[in-house]
């Protein structure tokens, strides 16, 4: 028996990341257990994280949120021990982070803060990206199993350091795929294709792998998820209390968090992050091309608003702080839709644009429980076992505003 093959490294949250990275173990030789909320058909399935604690020395924990977090540490301290280290992966806030670091701690154990980057295929190839933290010798004694399914690992700092990194670098991937998807709406609105648009793009400064894995996607109309709506909600709620602690205002991640909001009103935050495209258009582009033929500026009306509607008047004083919009709504009382979204469902080749709108909210209140899910991962990629139970509650709106009236329907061509 080799020395890994000795190892025994348990694995919590059997979501796609989680899953993925226990098939990696075992193929690198080392005896896999795991553990999930909703039982899997999976080798080595155990009753409960006390027992994967008292059956492994090394524990990956891939679970949804700060609650569920808590929760399998706390459930775990029955039978941690000097022995056991456990590494957290999932994107929770900082002080969640360092709270279950001082559970493990106190029995004993060694902590490593292990937030992750990379997709479903990374995972499945064992190339995902680690961003750890954690003292010297955790972080030594955890290589060797995050190797077995990372390209790279990169140590941060500290405990809760990693996690910083990583509700930042979400942020970058949030508004980047926002603009992304307004940028092509406003090239495809006045008639430039979409296969155009992602060429000129692609040879762009502005450019990103994000991009070019998922604006592909959109064009296809293709919302499979890789990291939910509600997740990538959270983890912009988390930095929207970041920023209000430390007095950094957000307003580029205010605009992505009120996106993202429209899509759990519309039942669709178990989808792709990405899909807030359906706000501006719905179908698959490259089909409306084809099937239209026609130039789409020669069917499309495209409205500006007056100048002064969308460009601030440089003499006018700004607003008071007082009057100032808030960096992202908390408020959960309210489920009001929201206006200027279309109410007929489209044909499969229709596309429809939309208003860009941005909402806000007059009140902030202190964040929104979020429901925990072991089986679901709070990184790159998410499973969803029950789309009905991770819908997040939606705050009141404020009168929608936007660059764009809304565009009109493009309609199939008659035959």
């Amino acid at each position: 028996m080799t020395r890994r093959a000795q190892k025994k490294v348990g694995v919590v949250g059997l979501g796609i990341i989680g899953q993925r990275v226990a098939e990696n173990l075992r193929r690198r030789g080392f005896q896999v257990f795991v553990w999930n909320r909703t039982p899997r058909p999976f080798p080595n399935f155990v009753g409960s994280p006390a027992e994967i604690a008292a059956l492994c020395d090394f524990v990956q924990i891939f679970v949804a949120d700060d609650e569920a977090l808590q929760e399998i540490v706390r459930q775990m301290t029955s039978t941690l021990g000097a022995n056991n280290l456990v590494m957290a992966h999932s994107t929770v806030a900082p002080d969640s982070m360092r709270s279950a670091a001082e559970i493990v701690r106190r029995r004993g154990s060694q902590f490593v803060d292990a937030p992750f980057t990379g997709s479903k295929l990374a995972a499945e190839k064992g190339e995902l990206i680690y961003y750890v933290g954690g003292d010297e010798m955790a972080l030594r004694r955890a290589r060797p199993v995050l190797e077995a399914s990372s390209k790279e690992i990169l140590e941060i700092g500290a405990v809760g350091d990693a996690t910083i990194v990583k509700i930042a670098t979400n942020m970058v991937t949030a508004v980047t795929v926002q603009v992304g998807i307004e940028a092509l709406a406003l090239a495809y609105g006045a008639g430039i294709s979409p296969e155009k648009f992602g060429a000129a793009l692609r040879c762009n400064a502005s450019h990103s792998g994000t991009l070019g894995f998922k604006l592909p996607k959109i064009i296809e109309g293709d919302f499979e998820p890789h990291f939910s709506v509600n997740h990538m909600l959270k983890d912009l709620r988390i930095a929207a209390r970041m920023g209000r602690a430390l007095d950094v205002g957000l307003p580029a991640t205010a605009a992505a968090h009120d996106r993202l909001l429209e899509e759990v009103r519309n039942e669709r935050g178990d989808d792709d992050y990405s899909s807030v495209a359906r706000q501006y258009f719905a179908g698959n582009l490259l089909q409306v091309d084809k099937d239209n033929g026609a130039a789409l500026s020669e069917q499309l009306e495209l409205r500006e608003r007056p100048l002064k509607e969308t460009v601030r008047d440089p003499s006018v004083a700004e607003p008071s702080e007082e009057q100032a919009v808030p960096d992202i709504p908390q408020d959960p009382s309210s489920q009001s839709s929201a206006s200027g979204e279309a109410s007929e469902e489209s044909d499969s080749t229709d596309v429809t644009l939309i208003e860009p709108t941005v909402k806000s909210s007059e009140t902030e209140t202190a964040a929104i429980e979020e429901s925990k899910e072991e089986g679901h991962v709070s990184s790159e990629e998410v499973a969803q076992e029950s789309p009905s139970e991770r819908q997040l509650p939606v705050p009141e709106e404020d009168t929608p505003r936007g660059f764009f009236d809304r565009f009109r329907r493009l309609g199939r061509s008659a035959k």
